[in-house]
């Protein structure tokens, strides 16, 4: 059991965490200070440095919570599954365990508005296509282990996450400028855009 002072640190990590994400929706990334996060939950611009490194920090602290969701998916997938059924397996059936977590910590709809202030702020864009390079890295090497290649020797590991993410950063940008900001929204539209994978690689795209 957690003691006080470990959940009022909790709870001022939230406070602040929330602070940070409505104020970035509401009137921007770059027009928010430090000081305006740590104002809205009255404490001091030392104590917000004592949970977060920065502005950026704070802005992706809860990506990186489903992104490390989705890796440890993509590692517990059964052995035998082939590499692009196992990366679409693990993110369905990680949705709702990352939703839940997400929600720990910030509603949820305020954490999936916040992906349209990613794709408005070209830091946050900068910041977040970089992100997505290591994560695809890093799921990359698993894929590898889980079919015991070397990812330096042999292309395809890196090939196939890449793809995938390319898949996902266009159902992002797709899905932020609708009106729907919902999870289920973002599920069904990444469904109907991985569905498209296979048919936009191999198939024939001309019409008799």
């Amino acid at each position: 059991m957690r003691s006080l002072r470990e959940r009022k640190k909790q709870r001022t990590r939230d406070a602040l965490l929330r602070a940070a994400l409505d104020l970035f929706t509401e009137q921007g990334y770059e027009e928010t200070t430090v000081d305006d996060i740590a104002a809205a939950v009255d404490v001091s611009q030392r104590t917000f440095f004592r949970y977060f490194a920065s502005k950026q920090d704070v802005a992706f602290y809860v990506a990186r919570l489903a992104e490390s969701s989705f890796v440890e998916a993509v590692r517990a997938r059964p052995a035998g599954e082939a590499p692009l059924d196992a990366l679409r397996q693990a993110l369905t059936e990680s949705w709702d365990g990352i939703g839940e977590a997400i929600e720990q910590l910030v509603p949820l709809d305020v954490h999936l508005r916040f992906y349209q202030v990613i794709e408005s702020t070209p830091a946050l864009l900068a910041a977040h296509l970089h992100r997505a390079t290591e994560l695809e890295e890093q799921i990359a090497r698993v894929i590898a282990e889980r079919e015991g290649l070397d990812v330096d020797a042999d292309p395809r590991p890196r090939v196939v996450v890449a793809a995938f993410g390319a898949v996902m950063r266009v159902t992002e940008r797709t899905w932020t400028t609708r009106g729907d900001a919902s999870l289920t929204a973002l599920r069904t539209l990444t469904d109907t855009h991985l569905d498209q994978l296979e048919p936009a690689l191999t198939g024939n795209w001309r019409t008799t």
